[in-house]
C-alpha cells in the first residue's frame, strides 16, 4: 500500500514544494502539540465508553499526524515540530489489551462502512462518502497493524531520532502542580516518574516539559531544573506579567532564576487555528464534528455499533459539513474541504510572515512565535487539521526564507542569550489562574489528595527497604494510585460538566485503593489477591519506584 497520503500528493499538486526567495532570517515558528489523555483502562468490562477517547484519538489524530510526518520525510521536506506525548497516553499506547481493543474497533468500523456503502447505493453522494470512510478505516488498520506493528510509541520515536520531532514530557498523570507546592515530594513524584517513563519509551531524557494545564508557580523552575529539564511551555500572561517586564513580550523566551527557559503561547496564531468562531475550523466546508451516524441512524440498524447498554455514541462516520449556524447541514465533500485547508494554510503562513516581519523591525532581532495546541484539535475536533498542518509545514519549509520552523530546544541552541525575569503563578484555561481546577464544584478533591501525598511520603520514609516482594509491589501500587488520583483531568471534567459521574468515580476509586494499601502496609498487612486486582487494573509505569516520594 502507498504510504504517501492524499494530502501529501495534493500538496505537491498545489505547488508547495519550492520557489523559495532567499531573504534574511527575521524569525522562527514553533508548533507545539500537546498530546495527552487520562489513563482509561477497564479490563473488568468487555467494552467501556471512555476508552473511546483513546480509540477516536488514534484514528483521527495520532495516525493522521504520523501520516503527515511520513509524507514530509518521504518528500525530503526539512520540517520541525514539537509534541508532548504524556506518560499516561504512552502507557495506553503500550498496553496490549488496549491495542487489541483498538484493532477490534477498526474491524467493526470497516464492517459498518461496508454496510453503509450498500445502504446508500441509490444515493451517489452518500455512497461516495461511505466509500471514503471504508477506505479511511482500512488505511488506518494497515497503518496500525502492518506499518507500525501496533507500536505508536516506536512510530513517534522514529521521527525523534530523525531530528524532525522534539518530544516533550508532562506530569506523570497530568497532576496540577501549583496545588501540590506545599508537598514537594508530590511534585517530585509527578516529574521524576514522567522523566523515567519517557526514558523507558524513547531511550533519552526529555529536555522540555509542557506543564500540566500550563500551570506554573514561582519556585517550580528550581524543581524542574533539578530533574534535568531545560524549558517549559506556559500561557502568555506568564511572560507578559513577569518581573521585570520582558523587553520582547512573548516573542522571545525568558529565563526565571533557575536558568531554564520559558516559552509562551502566541494568542494571535493560536486563535486563528483553534477558535471555531474566529478561526479556520468554523469554515462552512469543513466536516461537522457533532453530526455522527451513531446518532443519526435508526436505532435497530446502529445498535451493534453503540454501547451494549443501548446508549448512542459517536462512531466516527460523519456525513455533513459545518454549513453554518443552522440545523440543516449540507453533505460533506472531502475534496472541497482539502482545498479550503490549503487556502487556510496559505493564509496562516502569510500572516506569520507579516507578523514576524513587523516584530523583527520592532525588536531588532529574530522573533519567536510559539503556536501550542491540544493535539486532538488536529483531526479529532477539526478533521481537516492534519491536512492544514501538512500544508503549513511544507510551505514554511519550502517557500519561505524570512522565517523558519524550529523547536524550543533548537531555538535555544541558536539564541542562547535571553532576559532573566520571574514569571508569576499562571495557568491556561478560563480566567488564567486555576479557576477551572479549583472551584466550588471540585474543591472537595484536594483535602484527599493532600492527605494521600503526606501518607505516600510517610510510606517512603517508613520503608526505605521493603521487607519482601509483596510489600514492595504494594508500595509501588500505592504510588500509582496516588498519581492517578492527582490527574488534573478529573477536576477539569467536573468543571466542564461532561463525564462528571465517571470523573468522580475514578477519584473515589483511587482514593479508596490508596488508603486500603496504606492501612494494610502500616497495619494488618496487604492481601495478595487485593493487590493483584489493583495491579491488573491500574498497570501503568511498570518500573515505578515508591522511594521517589522520600524527603530530600
Amino acid at each position: 500500500m502507498d504510504n504517501t497520503s492524499d494530502t501529501n500528493k495534493a500538496a505537491r499538486a498545489l505547488g508547495f514544494t519550492g520557489g523559495k526567495r532567499i531573504m534574511a532570517l527575521e524569525g522562527y515558528l514553533a508548533f507545539v502539540l500537546h498530546a495527552h489523555l487520562p489513563f482509561v483502562r477497564h479490563p473488568e468490562y468487555s467494552e467501556f465508553l471512555e476508552e473511546d477517547w483513546l480509540f477516536e484519538a488514534i484514528t483521527e489524530t495520532y495516525l493522521p499526524l504520523l501520516e503527515v510526518y511520513e509524507g514530509l520525510w518521504n518528500d525530503g521536506v526539512d520540517f520541525r515540530i514539537s509534541m508532548t506525548l504524556s506518560p499516561t497516553l504512552l502507557s495506553m499506547f503500550n498496553d496490549d489489551m488496549l491495542r487489541q481493543r483498538y484493532v477490534d474497533r477498526l474491524h467493526r468500523l470497516i464492517g459498518l462502512a461496508e454496510k453503509e456503502c450498500v445502504r446508500h447505493k441509490h444515493e451517489p453522494h452518500m455512497q461516495w462518502l461511505a466509500q471514503f470512510y471504508l477506505d479511511l478505516f482500512k488505511r488506518r488498520l494497515w497503518q496500525y497493524e502492518d506499518l507500525y506493528q501496533r507500536d505508536l510509541t516506536g512510530a513517534f520515536r522514529k521521527f525523534l531520532h530523525r531530528g524532525r520531532l522534539e518530544i516533550l514530557t508532562c506530569g506523570a498523570t497530568h497532576g496540577f502542580l501549583p496545588l501540590m507546592q506545599d508537598y514537594p515530594e508530590a511534585v517530585m513524584g509527578q516529574l521524576e516518574v514522567a522523566i523515567d517513563y519517557h526514558r523507558d519509551c524513547f531511550g533519552t531524557n526529555p529536555r522540555g516539559i509542557w506543564l500540566p494545564e500550563c500551570a506554573y508557580y514561582p519556585g517550580l523552575d528550581h524543581t524542574l531544573r533539578q530533574v534535568g529539564l531545560h524549558y517549559f511551555i506556559a500561557e502568555s500572561h506568564a511572560i507578559d506579567n513577569a518581573v521585570p517586564k520582558p523587553r520582547h513580550s512573548i516573542y522571545a523566551p525568558i529565563y526565571p532564576p533557575a536558568g531554564m527557559a520559558v516559552f509562551a503561547r502566541d494568542q494571535v496564531a493560536s486563535a486563528q487555528v483553534w477558535s471555531s468562531r474566529m478561526g479556520y475550523p468554523g469554515e462552512a466546508a469543513y466536516r461537522d464534528f457533532y453530526r455522527d451516524l451513531g446518532f443519526d441512524a435508526p436505532f435497530s440498524y446502529i445498535r451493534p455499533y453503540i454501547q451494549p447498554t443501548g446508549l448512542r455514541k459517536h462512531v466516527g462516520i460523519k456525513y455533513h459539513r459545518v454549513t453554518g449556524n443552522t440545523e440543516h447541514k449540507e453533505l460533506y465533500d472531502p475534496n472541497w474541504a482539502r482545498q479550503k485547508a490549503a487556502d487556510h494554510a496559505a493564509h496562516f503562513t502569510r500572516s506569520r510572515q507579516q507578523q514576524i516581519h513587523h516584530l523583527h523591525q520592532e525588536m531588532g532581532r529574530p522573533a519567536m512565535i510559539v503556536a501550542p495546541y491540544d493535539a486532538e484539535l488536529f483531526g479529532h475536533w477539526w478533521y481537516e487539521g492534519p491536512w492544514f498542518l501538512d500544508y503549513v509545514l511544507r510551505q514554511v519549509s519550502c517557500d519561505y526564507s524570512s522565517y523558519k520552523l524550529t523547536t524550543p530546544l533548537e531555538y535555544l541552541a541558536e539564541q542562547p542569550t535571553q532576559q532573566v525575569c520571574q514569571p508569576p503563578m499562571s495557568t491556561w484555561g478560563a480566567k488564567g489562574y486555576a479557576k477551572v481546577w479549583l472551584n466550588l464544584e471540585n474543591d472537595w478533591i484536594y483535602p484527599h489528595l493532600h492527605a494521600m501525598a503526606e501518607r505516600m511520603t510517610d510510606l517512603a520514609e517508613r520503608f526505605p527497604t521493603p521487607a519482601d516482594e509483596l510489600q514492595h509491589r504494594a508500595l509501588n501500587q500505592a504510588a500509582r494510585e496516588l498519581l492517578l488520583a492527582q490527574s488534573s483531568d478529573w477536576p477539569f471534567i467536573i468543571t466542564q460538566d461532561t463525564s462528571v459521574a465517571y470523573a468522580e468515580r475514578r477519584l473515589r476509586d483511587h482514593i479508596v485503593r490508596f488508603n486500603r494499601l496504606y492501612e494494610g502496609l502500616t497495619g494488618t498487612g496487604v492481601e495478595a489477591s487485593t493487590l493483584e486486582a489493583m495491579e491488573a487494573r491500574d498497570n501503568l509505569f511498570p518500573n515505578i519506584d515508591y522511594r521517589t516520594w522520600r524527603r530530600r
